[in-house]
Parts: C-alpha cells; sequence; structure tokens
C-alpha cells in the first residue's frame, strides 16, 4: 500500500473514523495531513477505489467511515511496529520451505547430538532438518544472533571423526516448537535449519516452495 495512501488512513482513524462516520471536508483533511485539498481530495477517492473507506458525500462536507478491509490495513501496519518493539526477545522471519542434501538426518542421528538437544532443549529432534530459505537481504537480521546468548552444543567425538559445536535458539515454525541450529564452523547464510520433535513436513503439511514464518526467541 502507498505510504500516502496509509498516512491518511490513520488520520481517518484517529479522527475516529474506525467505529463512526465523521464529518470532514478535503479542506480539513488536507490540514490535517498538511498538504493541499486537491491531493487530500484525491487520496480519499484512491481509498473509497480500494474499498478501504466508505463515503456519503454532501455539499461542503462528507460523512466517512473506514471499512473492514481498511481496518485489517492498519491492524498490519500495528503488527509491524509490535514487532519492532519485540526485537528485544525475539526476531522474525519469512522464508520459503526448499529441501537440503540430507546432511541434516546424518547429523541428528548422531548420539552425542541427541544427548544433549534432549538434555538442553528437552527433546530429540525428529531426524533430519527442515530448511528455509530467507530473503538475501535478511541476512542483515542474523548479526543479532551472533553477539546473543544461545543454547550451546559442544562438539564430541567418535572413533571416526570429530562433530562441532552448535548454537541453537529456541523457535517456532509456523505455531509449532522446535529450534533454529546454527553449526559454529559454518557461515551464516540465508538458509535456516529447523528441527523439532514433530515430523514437520507432515504436521504442518509443507511442501517445496510453501511460506512460512519463523520466530526465534533470546535467551535470558
Amino acid at each position: 500500500m502507498k505510504p500516502y495512501l496509509l498516512q491518511t488512513l490513520k488520520e481517518l482513524a484517529l479522527l475516529g473514523a474506525i467505529k463512526n462516520k465523521i464529518e470532514i471536508s478535503s479542506l480539513e483533511l488536507a490540514k490535517q495531513l498538511e498538504t493541499s485539498q486537491q491531493t487530500a481530495s484525491r487520496y480519499l477517492v484512491e481509498l473509497d477505489k480500494k474499498g478501504m473507506i466508505k463515503r456519503e458525500l454532501g455539499i461542503k462536507k462528507q460523512l466517512i467511515m473506514v471499512t473492514g478491509i481498511g481496518e485489517e490495513k492498519l491492524q498490519e501496519e500495528h503488527l509491524q511496529y509490535k514487532q519492532i518493539f519485540e526485537l528485544t526477545d525475539r526476531i522474525i522471519f519469512k522464508g520459503k520451505v526448499l529441501s537440503g542434501l540430507g546432511e541434516g538426518r546424518y547429523y541428528t542421528e548422531q548420539d552425542g547430538y541427541i544427548e544433549q538437544f534432549r538434555e538442553k532443549l528437552g527433546f530429540v529432534p525428529y531426524p533430519g532438518t527442515l530448511n528455509v530459505e530467507i530473503e538475501y537481504v535478511e541476512r542483515n537480521k542474523l548479526r543479532l544472533l551472533k553477539n546473543s546468548k544461545a543454547i550451546n552444543i559442544e562438539e564430541f567425538q567418535t572413533k571416526n571423526r570429530t562433530f562441532g559445536s552448535v548454537r541453537c535458539f529456541r523457535a517456532k515454525i509456523n505455531g509449532s516448537d522446535g529450534a533454529i541450529v546454527l553449526p559454529l564452523r559454518t557461515h551464516y547464510s540465508n538458509i535456516l535449519e529447523f528441527i523439532s520433535y514433530n515430523h514437520l513436513r507432515e504436521k504442518l503439511n509443507l511442501k517445496d516452495g510453501d511460506e512460512v514464518k519463523i520466530v526465534i526467541y533470546f535467551e535470558n
């Protein structure tokens, strides 16, 4: 939605147009928006065409009320601001499910990891990881995790090899509990690996390309 239309919608809502019809002229609205009368009038026409307001035209003024569609748009804006101020204890990513190379299953089946997952996360993960590709620009958010307290899974050795340390963060994906695993030796990429005690593809009916929402919680 164009910023100027969202601002107009906000001003109307602040004047009481969410639950009631308000009486206002395009000149009065123009003063609220600090723009010209002609521009304010055009904004109202655009909002009306989008179904976000209802107008009853009078001679000098008009009765305006924000519709359910307009209210939903304002709710979306409210949630975005809420997310901004909740970043002290969580961070939110949106991405798309994609298939990995099967390495996640190999690692999550190692006893050294399983024992620590059970002890520190409180669950034994279903074999494998659910891979989620985030937008490249959202990699910037991962920087917040680098200096944040994590649940550390220590490295261990078997007869054949050494398995590296992993940093974990409790998380939810589409509301389902689990954790994000970040191998210490690898660079932060635009792929997030999610583990859970559930078979997530089955539980959430996910397939490659589906969009998901991940909420990662910071440790206290």
